[in-house]
């Protein structure tokens, strides 16, 4: 259990912090008088999430074996993130012929919210290959 602790702790993050926003996006979204789940909200959330939690498990599992390349590798799992965003999300949004303020966000927060979990842990994860101590 304590050789997994560092994964564990961060899908903990990422269920709680994906869980609550999407919530409270939801309920932001229904008190604008927008559909909760509309503007592939759900998908979205789904995606950046999964992917947020999916770029650290891979860093972490070649952490030792790739160790001077994790810094690349984190900037592949952005730009895997924005080939998601447009070949998934931005043909869909596009459809109208614009993308308005809500699609924007049901994209973006989540992204970024992401974002900032995901290079949070990468970096406590660099801090400590960088004093050779064990997670």
């Amino acid at each position: 259990m304590k050789k997994h602790a560092f994964l564990i702790r961060y899908g903990v993050w990422v269920t709680l912090l994906g869980s609550g926003s999407f919530a409270l996006h939801c309920l932001g979204r229904g008190y604008s008088n927008l559909a909760p789940f509309g503007d592939l909200l759900p998908v979205s959330y789904a995606v950046n999430f999964g992917l947020a939690f999916a770029i650290v498990w891979l860093l972490y599992t070649y952490r030792k074996k790739m160790r001077q390349q994790i810094g690349f590798l984190f900037m592949a799992g952005s730009l895997l993130k924005f080939a998601v965003f447009f070949t998934v999300f931005y043909p869909f949004f596009r459809a109208d012929g614009t993308i308005d303020r809500s699609e924007f966000a049901s994209f973006f927060v989540p992204y970024v919210l992401a974002l900032l979990l995901e290079t949070s842990f990468t970096a406590k994860l660099l801090k400590v290959l960088e004093r050779d101590e064990p997670l």
